[in-house]
């Protein structure tokens, strides 16, 4: 019995007792006035109907609250249901009839309050045709944009400046998956999204590194500046990246100062295929020069050998096989070195243009925030160019620069920057406490060290990059003692070449330009707008309906709402082998049967995938309680917990209505005018969630419900929150 009618009866109840009592009092006072035999007469009179008197009582108090019910229901919930009603018609798009009920007067404002529908359905009609009549030519020019994005052959991602992603091919997409070394869950829909972070998939220094530099070439007055790095995967796959900035509109008050950076732009191609024939060449051309050396001895000291005059016949047939022998190796290793030659190019690490006076910049400022070191410039050619791997360079120098302060207690440095022939000399001086500098001979052999980080090359690997070289010298004068890197310069001004412009059968399908505007790092979640931040509406399907009992999650579907939009090409949707049977009461409901499921990933290969989809948004679910339940008791299992932020359309609709008779999804979708397809299935039940919420967000800032915090907190207050599993 729902809790109105509780409500009800007691108030009937007590109005019953009241009016007893007031009976009982004056009786009493009546009985006190009459005399003994007057007295006797009504004991005679009533007595025997006492029993009549209370099943009458008792009837004509249920026959009141039958009247009262009738009377809230016509003049009371009716018209507050109607109300309800006409507020989804008035704060959304739904475009329904209301059901009359209630009196007469109800009925009648609910055929007005129709005709009225009808009547702004029909501008609608109209509006919406000049519209689309208004933006044939945008939509014309954002097909033209598409078509011209879906024409570069590599990956494209765009971001915003937060490293959010704005925009992805469908190229891109396919390619993280690929890369990704965790076993095939839902797609791998979790590497790749609009309104993710790309740090989840790159490397954020690379990023930031390479965003720095252009930003410092965009403030030197460069036109159209670029950068490119090289970064492994997880899976250990080798990415060639070139960065470009997406510039804001011009703006006449917008400040000198101000940069007029929006977000970049990046190109990925998978090189590991290039890299692997490289080194297969390098071992190839290794094995034929240094592998040949003892095979050109062994002929040589044979032939030196045959010009003896009185060498033994069998000696002599030795030594001619000895050198047959060694001349068909030689032929062979030319042979697969020719073979090699001819499946690809050499590939080269890329190196990018950069001015030599932004990296010695970079450089300063990069040791100075890794380290308590003061660092100066002593002499910097502002017009030299260099053509270097800027990142992995500017590691070695911190490395150098950090080695010195350990062990020569250095406390300043200074940096120089000049050309010397077709080379450049970028140097690192200090002031030594003693003449020796052999204590610092060996350091560019060792694994580059930047604070707890150690990486996997040395700066002789990194010069070898450059085709570079270092040593350690001193100044004439004896004072100064520098370690000098050899690096190779560039053309001032020198443009990248690319051949990036290629067909390709890829679209921009997933893009969401309206991002550029978001900015969440400056508020704390809590306060963010509903209509602000990213959502995963989910759902589970499970073998039974007590989790904590044993009950398993036989599969999960989720879909995203970005920017107040349902993003429907971005859904996680994948089946769970629960390792357990499946009731057969359960499957005509969920229609899911235990061969679908047979050979499905586990929950512990499930949840770890899920969590990383759910990155950064709040989670939604209807009846939220049971599907956060299901996640609570896999935590040890899987070793991920859902520490999300959450939000239940079940309380939130109790929130919006509560005078309706069921806040069950059905009736809601039906309130809303929302298609159920798939109910029963997890990706279907989730996508009729994300619909329903998207249609609840204006109604509860009507309410002066706005943000995340005042969503939970009235969600919190409402019956059913009462609600465990």
């Amino acid at each position: 019995m729902r809790r109105v009618d509780w409500r009800m009866w007691m108030g009937v109840g007590v109005v019953g007792l009241v009016c007893l009592l007031w009976l009982g009092v004056t009786g009493g006072l009546i009985w006190a006035s009459l005399e003994e035999n007057e007295r006797q007469a009504v004991i005679t009179a009533v007595g025997p109907r006492a029993v009549l008197l209370i099943m009458m009582w008792a009837i004509s108090l249920v026959a009141v609250g039958v009247v009262l019910k009738r009377l809230i229901a016509e003049f009371k919930t009716a018209p507050a249901r109607l109300a309800e009603d006409a507020k989804v018609l008035l704060g959304t798009d739904v475009k329904r009839r209301l059901t009359p009920q209630g009196t007469a007067e109800n009925r009648q404002l609910t055929e007005v309050i129709n005709q009225l529908v009808d009547q702004r359905e029909a501008l609608r009609t109209e509006m919406d045709q000049r519209v689309q009549e208004a933006s044939r030519n945008t939509e014309l020019e954002k097909s033209r944009l598409a078509a011209l994005m879906s024409e570069l052959t590599k990956s494209v991602v765009v971001c915003n400046l937060d490293g959010r992603i704005l925009l992805y091919n469908n190229r891109a997409r396919m390619q993280f998956k690929a890369l990704s070394k965790a076993p095939a869950v839902a797609g791998g829909v979790e590497l790749m999204g609009l309104g993710r972070s790309i740090y989840g998939v790159l490397d954020r220094k690379l990023v930031t590194h390479a965003l720095e530099n252009i930003q410092t070439r965009l403030k030197r007055g460069a036109s159209a500046p670029s950068a490119q790095f090289v970064t492994t995967t997880q899976a250990g796959q080798l990415l060639r990246i070139q960065m470009t900035p997406v510039r804001a509109v011009l703006n006449q008050d917008l400040a000198p100062e101000q940069p007029d950076l929006t977000g970049f732009v990046l190109l990925l191609e998978n090189i590991t295929r290039d890299f692997e024939d490289d080194s297969e060449k390098d071992r190839v051309l290794y094995s034929l020069t240094e592998g040949s050396r003892a095979a050109l001895a062994n002929a040589q000291a044979a032939v030196e050998v045959l010009e003896y005059p009185d060498l033994e016949p069998d000696m002599r047939d030795r030594l001619i096989a000895v050198v047959r022998e060694e001349i068909q190796g030689l032929g062979k290793k030319i042979d697969e070195l020719q073979a090699s030659s001819a499946n690809n190019l050499r590939s080269r690490w890329p190196l990018e243009d950069m001015l030599g006076a932004d990296f010695v910049d970079a450089a300063s400022t990069r040791i100075q925030a890794a380290l308590p070191i003061e660092v100066s410039l002593d002499q910097v050619d502002g017009s030299l160019w260099l053509k270097v791997e800027s990142f992995s360079l500017l590691q070695a120098m911190v490395h150098l620069a950090g080695r010195l302060h350990e062990e020569c207690r250095v406390k300043a440095l200074q940096l120089r920057l000049a050309a010397a022939g077709q080379r450049a000399h970028l140097d690192l001086l200090w002031k030594p406490d003693y003449p020796d500098t052999k204590a610092v001979l060996g350091w560019e052999m060792e694994q580059i060290r930047v604070g707890s980080e150690t990486m996997s090359l040395t700066v002789q690997d990194v010069l070898a990059r450059h085709s570079g070289d270092s040593w350690i010298e001193r100044e004439a004068d004896g004072g100064r003692a520098f370690f000098r890197l050899l690096l190779p310069m560039a053309a001032p001004q020198e443009e990248l070449s690319s051949d990036a412009f290629l067909r390709t059968e890829s679209r921009p399908e997933y893009y969401d330009f309206d991002l550029f505007q978001s900015s969440a790092q400056s508020r704390s979640l809590e306060d963010c707008l509903l209509s602000e931040l990213t959502y995963t509406v989910f759902d589970t399907e499970t073998t039974g309906l007590n989790p904590a009992a044993g009950d398993e999650i036989i599969q999960v579907g989720a879909v995203r709402i970005v920017n107040n939009k349902l993003l429907h090409q971005e859904g996680f949707e994948q089946l769970v082998d629960p390792q357990r049977s499946i009731p057969p009461e359960g499957i005509p409901i969920h229609g899911i049967t235990p061969d679908m499921v047979k050979g499905k990933p586990t929950i512990q290969q499930v949840l770890p995938a899920f969590h990383s989809f759910a990155n950064d948004t709040v989670l939604v679910a209807h009846n939220a309680a049971f599907d956060m339940r299901c996640l609570q008791v896999k935590e040890q299992a899987t070793g991920v917990v859902f520490d999300h932020p959450v939000l239940d359309t079940l309380l939130l609709s109790a929130v919006i209505h509560p005078n309706q008779e069921s806040h069950r999804l059905e009736a809601i979708a039906e309130r809303f005018n929302v298609t159920i397809i798939g109910r029963h299935t997890a990706m279907g039940d989730a996508m009729v969630t994300a619909e329903v919420f998207l249609k609840m967000i204006p109604l509860l800032n009507e309410m002066g419900i706005r943000t995340l915090g005042q969503a939970r907190e009235a969600a919190q207050k409402t019956y059913f929150a009462r609600l465990k599993y």
